[in-house]
């Protein structure tokens, strides 16, 4: 199983857990492999070992189970689980500024279903300039401030792929 998290929205690792064994958990971080002694000592409260070293950690998860707050005798942490559905409604809500300007982009693979605007056009903060459908949904990607549109990457029909440039506004 492989998993994405954010920690203290500063860094992002992969995480991939190869296998476990009664308390024995191997796994990989940013492709470098580890093996912990993980014991539950009761609800929200752990005991590891790593490296030789031991850790008493508290689990406090908040009500989407996808955000945790991770606390040690002298840290704290804020974890976020980063998965497809993070991944959509967080492209959703800002663009990707390259050297072009701004691109909006799609965070799943799917179809153009309609593109409201063509290249020269003034849009206004939250304008809707293209729908995409994924998953059988159709979403709406808008512009956050007035913007111009410089570049459409695509036309109406097309099947995109995750990630992919729609358009891009400046």
């Amino acid at each position: 199983m492989k998993i994405e998290m954010n920690i203290d929205n500063v860094n992002d690792y992969n995480i991939e857990f190869i296998n476990k064994t009664d308390n024995l958990i191997t796994y990989k971080v940013n492709n470098k492999l580890y093996t912990s002694d993980i014991v539950k000592v009761s609800e929200g409260l752990y005991s590891i070992i790593l490296d030789g070293k031991s850790y008493n950690v508290e689990v406090y998860r908040d009500k989407t189970k996808k955000a945790f707050v991770i606390k040690t005798y002298m840290h704290s942490f804020n974890i976020d689980i980063i998965d497809t559905e993070t991944k959509y409604l967080t492209n959703r809500v800002k663009g990707i500024e390259d050297e072009g300007g701004i691109v909006i982009s799609t965070p799943m693979p799917g179809k153009v279903v309609k593109i409201l605007v063509k290249v020269g056009d003034k849009v206004k903060e939250d304008q809707t300039v293209i729908i995409v459908e994924a998953m059988k949904m159709q979403s709406e990607y808008k512009v956050k401030k007035d913007r111009l549109i410089k570049e459409i990457k695509v036309k109406e029909g097309d099947t995109v792929v995750a990630d992919q440039p729609l358009i891009i506004v400046e």
